[in-house]
């Protein structure tokens, strides 16, 4: 978390005032900041259960989402920023209902593998690839690598696995994330099965929490 704020600090990202209350401030908020609370906004540290975060893992910060309960409510929207280390990978996976924006913003190059799913979801197709790269179409072979560069994107839809990781010697990579409303909880199909939140062996007092970790308001 600590080394997330110097990266973010030196890409001059800034995070919202809520990313820094302590635990006692969570303790101490009402019902006013229920929105974050209950659509998951803020820290989100994972390895998928692999317990090494070094080579199986990747950092969030979701910055807005609407409610997962109500996709079609006031925010049809999420936005989140993710920061990727050369050789971590986070593992191959799509959604069922959610389309998004991948976006490098900046330090090394994001590496994305891709893969339609097969009927039963359970496969990954032999088929071509369809997607759009900054608005622009093409086709790729099953199990192309794009190579996004500073500045560009791939467009995810819907039911196409796709896994990443920052190339090898180029630096850690800021990630953006623009979709539609965001369930970690309900609408990520792994290949492989993974803990997508898993267990955390505390060996000192949290810095700030994570985003399934906020207590109730008084």
């Amino acid at each position: 978390m600590r080394d997330a704020i110097a990266f973010l600090d030196r890409c001059r990202f800034r995070l919202p005032p809520f990313a820094f209350w302590t635990p006692d401030q969570w303790k101490a908020t009402g019902h006013e900041a229920d929105e974050i609370r209950k659509n998951g906004l803020g820290w989100d540290i994972t390895d998928f259960g692999a317990g090494q975060f070094e080579k199986v893992g990747l950092f969030l910060f979701t910055l807005r989402n609407g409610d997962p309960a109500d996709p079609d409510g006031l925010k049809t929207y999420c936005e989140k920023i993710m920061i990727v280390q050369p050789d971590q990978v986070t593992p191959m996976h799509f959604h069922w209902g959610k389309a998004e924006d991948i976006i490098n913003r900046g330090g090394g190059n994001l590496l994305v593998e891709l893969f339609n799913a097969t009927k039963d979801e359970k496969g990954l197709a032999e088929t071509p690839v369809l997607v759009r790269t900054d608005g622009v179409e093409q086709t790729l072979d099953p199990g192309a690598v794009l190579r996004l560069q500073p500045g560009e994107s791939v467009t995810l839809t819907p039911h196409l696995y796709h896994k990443f990781w920052g190339e090898t010697d180029k630096g850690p990579v800021l990630v953006g994330e623009v979709s539609k409303v965001n369930d970690d909880s309900a609408d990520n199909r792994f290949y492989e099965p993974v803990g997508r939140f898993p267990d955390i062996v505390e060996d000192e007092p949290p810095l700030h929490f994570l985003c399934n970790e906020y207590p109730p308001a008084p």
